[in-house]
């Protein structure tokens, strides 16, 4: 990798501004000075910055417990973001996969691993998500069959997959589906004549919202859990 790609990597900062620093002579390797952003490093080569010893950031993958009045955008000029919950470094470089709406809470992944979120959010993949929804009026049982079977979103030309819908209370059920259109959840209880006063993510795939984590909070996921959407 060059000298100035790898400082890039480690900073975030632009290749121009790399060069500035290693034509300033602020870089070393393996203890001396460079001046040629386009030397080539070797696996074992330290790399310094202003005597600070750089390295590079593996792959991230994070689990956020998402509370309402928090859009999954990287800049919003009207709410706060996801992202200023974190207390991380180079956070400019992660994404969500897939987004929850503004006043929806739940589980929201976070990574810098695009081919990881593409896995997971690409239509072709069908990955499964659970919601515990709160509605408006009650759900009468042949909606179990209703949304199995398709329903038509209105200014839609398809019906949406088949989702699975578990009535836990008249007014609370479980509903998983396997794509994501735009308020799908909200526009399928709408179809059948209902209103969602309430809506929580809690299943991602196999990854289920951990109890521990409170809204606001996160936590780095296992290489387990990792492995689970590839």
């Amino acid at each position: 990798m060059r000298l100035d790609k790898f400082i890039c990597d480690c900073t975030g900062l632009t290749r121009s501004q790399a060069g500035k620093l290693i034509r300033q002579s602020l870089v070393t390797v393996n203890g001396t000075a460079v001046k040629q952003p386009a030397l080539q490093l070797k696996p074992e080569d330290k790399v310094c910055l202003d005597e600070q010893e750089l390295q590079l950031m593996g792959p991230r993958y994070i689990m956020l417990h998402k509370p309402a009045g928090y859009v999954c955008s990287t800049d919003d000029p009207d709410h706060n973001t996801v992202f200023t919950l974190l207390d991380e470094p180079l956070t400019e470089r992660l994404h969500t996969v897939g987004r929850l709406d503004l006043d929806t809470t739940g589980l929201v992944l976070i990574t810098d691993d695009g081919q990881w979120s593409h896995k997971i959010s690409s239509p072709k993949h069908h990955c499964a998500k659970t919601y515990r929804v709160w509605l408006a009026d009650p759900v009468p049982e042949s909606a179990i069959a209703l949304f199995a079977e398709g329903v038509m979103l209105r200014g839609e030309k398809t019906l949406t997959k088949p989702a699975q819908l578990q009535i836990i209370e008249p007014q609370q059920v479980l509903l998983t589906i396997h794509e994501g259109r735009y308020h799908q959840v909200k526009r399928m209880f709408a179809a059948i004549g209902n209103k969602v006063e309430k809506l929580h993510r809690e299943r991602i795939g196999a990854l289920v919202l951990e109890d521990s984590l409170a809204e606001g909070e996160y936590r780095f996921l296992t290489p387990e859990e990792v492995a689970s959407f590839r």
